[in-house]
């Protein structure tokens, strides 16, 4: 199983009841998993991370084991509950799993959220591999309920997505704790708030005496000249590099440091090190405990480790290897043949005196050549609140043109909303568009609440996006087929003259979306018109390229969206298939 597929197996077995979280990646396949066992839990797909969490901090007060999940900055986005329900305790056991990133493989930063278990002053638990997802799952929510805290699960990309051999356990059937009206413990008044400080104080000396004996903390005592003290992934690239070779402190329980078994570890080996993956976490505590030990002297602190970069830190040994002859082209990631979001970037990359602030998603890939039609790409929602602190400079300082504020289906919903709240209510003059291709589409196509089904697949209320900003507040809403550039290019047109709130719902589905049925045409190039103008190329279509010295459409990437031969000027792209 894969680290996720394993976290979703033992909130199973821990006998958790609700699961919420907001797909991101690493972290999505937890709850897609979790779905799985919908005879047992009940699992939603929430609008962000912050009502993923209260979602399951309510079910938690209401007496049943909860989970919430999602990417490391999606916790930024939870942090406000988190914190303030690490002061409250739980009543059932409570776990928040963030997925961290290192490298940023699919995110715009590499923090370590290990520091939000210290900040926030709550439990940590770190697995290392597929089976420890399972098994410490269900110690994660003994101790949530023992130590009254919640419990921060930390995994990473490494973690999330390699698969191991697990062994299943059965099922606990935790009944459910009694809800009765508890004032001072879950009302978090200032007087309230108080006592509850000293509460997590004493809890956190408690949970590090607890940590000293944890069955997660495991001491491998092998050569002694070398100690190691590691965590998740690093444990085992510590241990494919040294094998037998050192000795080894590995932590499961990593927030509080077991601080007593750490200094009984570096007295029984010569040299001490520690090997942690981005910040020095716990380095930094050990050394504030007087133990002498080497880490970030020599252990990167940016990027994902691997034994090789271990082995030539620690032991100057480089792995074979041999060069290729071959030059692979590089393949920047690109919008797919035929996405929805082509025709608004290709009008948008004509439009020389505007900034357009972007968003997380697939629309991201704007900003790629040849269409480079982003100016900014931040959190999830900047692309509407960021535009509109552009768009008050821009008109205190006498620029002209407009900004244009982009967001996903998806986003909109996640935070989308309270931007383009702000833009009506402060009077911006900017345009919010939402491109609503009608699914989750770059964490792999989860539904959202404009899609009309759950996370558990039954039909729902489909939320529309065009009855929200109205709702709201806009004097036009302008729905449109984005991949009708002469549509589309009017309606921008008409957003950059318009002087009441205007706003755009640029709608059209994702091609890739299951069940949709499949292209009656396709485009082909008629090589005896092509004047090698190479004006199809500036769509940024993967499915077009130059072959044999013309513009040629490869057909099986080709989805018939008619883009391209918008744009071609000489009439040399048709439809085949008709």
């Amino acid at each position: 199983m894969s680290g996720n597929e394993a976290i979703a197996r033992g909130a199973y077995e821990a006998g958790v009841t609700v699961a919420a979280a907001y797909p991101g990646t690493p972290s999505t396949e937890i709850l897609e998993n979790i779905v799985d066992y919908k005879d047992h839990i009940y699992s939603e797909w929430a609008p962000n991370e912050k009502v993923a969490t209260e979602v399951a901090i309510g079910a938690s007060i209401g007496g049943a084991r909860s989970l919430a999940a999602m990417k490391h900055v999606g916790l930024n986005v939870a942090a406000d509950p988190i914190f303030t329900y690490s002061y409250l305790g739980v009543n059932a056991g409570f776990v928040l799993v963030t997925a961290d990133d290192p490298s940023m493989h699919s995110s715009q930063n590499e923090q370590d959220n290990r520091y939000y278990a210290k900040f926030s002053k709550m439990a940590m638990i770190e697995p290392s591999d597929s089976q420890e997802c399972k098994d410490f799952m269900k110690e994660a929510y003994r101790i949530s309920e023992e130590f009254d805290t919640p419990v921060l699960f930390r995994v990473t990309t490494r973690i999330c997505h390699s698969k191991s051999l697990v062994e299943f356990g059965d099922r606990e059937e935790v009944p459910f704790k009694p809800y009765s009206r508890n004032i001072p413990k879950f009302v978090a008044t200032p007087a309230n708030a108080k006592l509850a400080h000293v509460r997590v104080e004493e809890r956190l000396k408690a949970l590090e005496e607890y940590s000293n004996k944890s069955p997660l903390n495991k001491v491998e005592y092998y050569d002694k000249k070398i100690g190691i003290i590691t965590s998740s992934i690093a444990y085992q690239y510590a241990k494919e590099v040294f094998g037998d070779n050192a000795s080894y402190l590995k932590l499961g329980f990593t927030y509080p440091l077991p601080m007593q078994l750490i200094k009984e570890f570096s007295q029984n080996v010569e040299e001490l090190y520690v090997i942690e993956e981005l910040e020095p976490f716990m380095e930094e505590q050990i050394k504030a405990a007087g133990i002498k030990c080497t880490g970030k002297e020599l252990i990167p602190l940016i990027y994902e480790l691997n034994p090789e970069i271990i082995a030539k830190v620690m032991l100057d040994k480089t792995s074979e290897s041999k060069t290729l002859s071959v030059n692979p082209v590089p393949r920047p990631p690109v919008l797919c043949p035929g996405c929805p979001h082509r025709g608004f970037f290709y009008t948008m990359s004509k439009k020389k005196n505007t900034a357009i602030t972007g968003d997380i998603g697939c629309y991201t890939l704007g900003v790629s050549q040849p269409l480079e039609a982003l100016d900014t790409c931040i959190c999830m929602g900047a692309g509407f609140s960021a535009g509109m602190g552009m768009s008050k400079v821009f008109e205190a300082s006498g620029r002209q043109g407009k900004v244009f504020g982009v967001v996903g289906d998806s986003t909109f919903f996640h935070s989308g909303i309270t931007g383009a709240i702000d833009i009506v209510y402060n009077k911006g003059n900017m345009v919010p568009v939402v491109l609503d291709n009608r699914i989750t589409g770059m964490t792999g196509h989860q539904q959202n609440p404009g899609t009309g089904k759950t996370l558990m697949g039954e039909p729902t209320t489909e939320i529309d996006v065009v009855g929200v900003l109205k709702a709201i507040g806009y004097k036009t809403v302008k729905v449109v087929d984005p991949c009708d550039l002469k549509a589309m290019e009017d309606t921008v047109k008409e957003a950059e003259e318009a002087t009441e709130s205007y706003a755009i719902v640029a709608k059209r589905p994702c091609v890739l979306i299951k069940g949709l049925p499949a292209p009656k045409t396709k485009c082909i190039v008629d090589k005896d018109k092509c004047k090698k103008c190479k004006m199809c190329l500036k769509v940024g279509c993967p499915a077009i390229f130059f072959k044999d010295g013309k513009s040629y459409i490869e057909q099986s990437m080709c989805v018939g969206c008619e883009v391209c031969m918008q744009v071609c000027k000489f009439d040399a792209i048709g439809r085949v298939g008709e």
